[in-house]
């Protein structure tokens, strides 16, 4: 059985949406993230992807850079969380979303991601624990 803890992720002004964090990919990543919790900071975007950094220093682990709709990913390169919810402006469709450079998935919005195209660059970001 893959252990999972459920977490929110709050956007001021905008709302909440849950999510999962998985171990099955990279469980040093979604075990660092979840021992640091509560995350938070100052929204990012691009393209269809939210990012932000954090106070975390995590190394490569299973790090890819072809990513799916929903998936929530450490990005080593930039000490960010990242939340892929459809197209990067590198994406080749809607379908191929791709990141900037690898990064360590370690987790799903399991909540609405509609939600999430109104987030907005400087919006307060804060993922905790259920």
């Amino acid at each position: 059985m893959v252990k999972t803890s459920k977490v929110i992720i709050k956007f001021e002004s905008v709302g909440s949406v849950e999510a999962v964090i998985d171990y099955s990919e990279n469980p040093k990543t979604a075990e660092a993230v979840l021992s640091n919790l509560p995350l938070e900071g100052r929204v990012e975007t691009w393209g269809e992807e939210i990012y932000f950094e954090v106070p975390l220093r995590l190394e490569p682990e299973n790090s890819r850079v072809k990513v799916s709709r929903g998936e929530i990913a450490y990005w080593p390169e930039g000490n960010c969380i990242c939340i892929f919810f459809g197209k990067t402006p590198i994406s080749p469709s809607a379908e191929d979303i791709r990141a900037y450079s690898p990064v360590n998935v370690f987790g799903r919005i399991t909540g609405n991601l509609d939600l999430l195209r109104k987030v907005k660059s400087g919006n307060r970001v804060i993922i905790d624990k259920v």
